[in-house]
């Protein structure tokens, strides 16, 4: 993780006050990247924040397809995010973006202090997040993702992608310390997903455990000789897939 305090400012670039905002924020020691309310320019920023800022404006009614965007990304990197706008702008952004997942808003005129100080405290926060262990769920059903995810982020940092191919774009940016692979998926299943990775001298080490609904002689003998790190079942219950997560970050750490 950088050490700079870097924040996603979301809003018109060419807007007075979401540069003043910018600067602002600079003289408060933030490293502050901005982008227009674009998918598109968001998509193609190399090195992306945890903590987003969306300036709001009038025409909230327009942008319901960036913040359904900003929704998933946030659902799916964990993200810390910030409105700023007025009451009825926040309300309306609120429609496309429920407000339990937005970390705090603000009204203008923007009081800065307070605004920096809860930066600050959603960077101490990251930066204790970040400290521990990464996992990445990939998998093609939402409610397996999403239980899984619920499942162990209160002692890991999760990641989720739908599909083996979103799975490795997010990995080229975001490095992870293992990785849940469903063996089962459209497109691209789990041991094409694997040789994929090996492919890349950069995702080839991760370790990888397969998750899958078959517990049947066959399925198990298929799935080992690919040589995950462990071959589990997602009907195991939860506690005990925690603990074998656990016993392999435990194993790793006295060189096992």
């Amino acid at each position: 993780m950088s050490t700079k305090k870097s924040v996603l400012l979301i809003g018109d670039t060419k807007s007075f006050m979401v540069n003043a905002v910018t600067k602002g924020l600079k003289g408060e020691g933030f490293d502050v990247i901005q982008t227009f309310p674009s998918i598109n320019e968001i998509n193609h920023i190399e090195e992306v924040p945890s903590i987003w800022v969306m300036y709001l404006d009038d025409k909230v009614e327009e942008q319901g397809e960036i913040l359904v965007y900003i929704k998933d990304k946030i659902i799916e990197h964990k993200l810390y995010f910030f409105f700023i706008g007025n009451p009825g702008e926040i309300t309306d952004a609120e429609v496309y973006l429920p407000p339990e997942m937005v970390r705090e808003s603000f009204a203008r005129p923007l009081n800065l202090g307070a605004f920096a100080a809860a930066l600050d405290d959603a960077y101490a926060d990251e930066t204790k997040v970040a400290e521990k262990k990464k996992i990445l769920i990939i998998d093609d059903n939402p409610t397996t993702l999403h239980n899984l995810q619920a499942q162990l982020e209160k002692k890991y940092r999760v990641f989720i992608a739908s599909s083996g191919i979103n799975g490795i774009s997010f990995l080229v940016k975001q490095p992870v310390d293992l990785i849940l692979l469903d063996y089962e998926m459209p497109v691209a299943d789990g041991p094409q997903v694997m040789e994929m990775m090996k492919q890349d001298s950069t995702l080839s080490s991760i370790p990888i455990m397969f998750l899958t609904g078959k517990s049947d002689k066959e399925s198990v003998v298929k799935a080992v000789a690919l040589k995950p790190v462990k071959y589990l079942l997602k009907t195991m219950p939860s506690e005990d897939l925690l603990k074998e997560i656990d016993s392999f970050f435990e194993g790793r750490q006295v060189g096992l």
